[in-house]
């Protein structure tokens, strides 16, 4: 079944947990993100209970979606919204850019995902490509979901148990890590003391059953998180 022609304003609605990213994004759709259709920030939400109240209420085209909150993130309010409202598009809009957030988003209902390094313009773009039927993301995240969704020899798995082992934490240690970051590097980017990053690394070389970081680094690569 094709999509309906879109013709009137685009209504967007936020959710991320930080009020001054809302904020932002909401600038940028309203002054920075100029085309055809126009888009209009209809609300936004902070929360995944906000967020389905929200969505419930005002029935926007197009959500524009946290991965990650304290309450649940994006899969939740995919969960809530999708069974009693179909027509409602999301796009995944989040910091991460790690295969199993991709994947788990995508599988739970989002058109597309891109990351928050996205500029204005590319930001109403893509809002503008969904709400009309396409799936867009990122560059190189596309290949996360290609591989999840084939049954080629070597796609990454969907679901991975020693991945799961990790906490989220852990595979943001990891992730930066595997990147070539030293100890003090990421304490910094994470907002942690080294001494808690040691703590974690040692945490996930015990889980991994691994002996060093080159090691992760190497099971980190195999896993698409870096």
């Amino acid at each position: 079944m094709s999509e309906p022609a879109v013709t009137g304003a685009i209504k967007v609605f936020l959710v991320d947990d930080h009020g001054l990213f809302r904020a932002g994004v909401r600038a940028e759709l309203e002054r920075g993100a100029a085309g055809d259709p126009p888009i209009e920030v209809a609300g936004e939400a902070g929360s995944v209970d906000e967020a389905v109240a929200g969505i419930g209420h005002l029935k926007p085209d197009v959500v524009l979606l946290d991965v990650h909150m304290p309450d649940g993130g994006g899969a939740a309010v995919l969960a809530r919204v999708r069974p009693v409202q179909p027509e409602v598009v999301f796009l995944a809009l989040s910091v991460s850019d790690a295969a199993e957030d991709v994947i788990a988003v995508i599988r739970a209902g989002a058109r597309g995902y891109v990351t928050k390094t996205i500029s204005a313009r590319e930001l109403g773009d893509a809002v503008r490509r969904v709400r009309a039927g396409d799936a867009v993301f990122s560059p190189r995240l596309a290949g996360f979901v290609l591989d999840a969704f084939s049954d080629r020899p070597g796609a990454a798995p969907a679901v991975d148990p020693e991945l799961d082992l990790l906490t989220r934490r852990e595979r943001d240690v990891l992730r930066l890590l595997a990147r070539g970051y030293a100890y003090k590097e990421i304490a910094g980017e994470l907002f942690i003391s080294v001494k808690t990053v040691e703590t974690h690394v040692s945490s996930v070389l015990r889980k991994t059953q691994l002996s060093n970081r080159y090691e992760l680094s190497r099971w980190a690569s195999d896993r698409r998180l870096v």
